[in-house]
């Protein structure tokens, strides 16, 4: 089972990263942009998914696009959850006790990857090339 802990080591290794606490918990950007944020269980959140994200830790992360979502969400239906709010789309919610630090690093990276410029990308593909 993947940690917070897990969360901010991969981010803290993408270039241009930036952890903030905000008032739904933590959340990371690059050059501004959102990536990945701790699930808050909002009001306008449905009833069921705000249950689940009241009762433990659920994460947040963007999506090339909303079929990558929803294949996410076909695959692994008791892991991954429908969209929780429409704002902020293409994005996806997982429950962190379904995903392992492998399957939370990829999925970071690649929200990051969304959100991060031309030139971030490119330092990260030629540090690790």
């Amino acid at each position: 089972m993947a940690t917070l802990d897990d969360l901010r080591g991969t981010a803290a290794a993408l270039p241009g990263s930036e952890e903030r606490t905000t008032t739904g918990g933590a959340a990371w950007f690059v050059r501004g942009k959102l990536y990945a944020w701790e699930c808050h269980p909002w009001p306008s959140i449905p009833d069921d998914m705000r249950a689940i994200i009241a009762s433990e830790l659920v994460v947040g992360v963007k999506v090339a696009d909303p079929i990558d979502a929803l294949a996410l969400v076909e695959m692994e239906p008791d892991v991954f959850l429908r969209t929780t709010t429409p704002w902020g789309e293409p994005k996806v919610a997982f429950r962190m006790a379904g995903i392992d630090e492998e399957h939370l690093a990829e999925l970071v990276t690649e929200a990051w990857r969304v959100q991060a410029p031309k030139y971030l990308r490119r330092a990260l593909d030629d540090h690790a090339g």
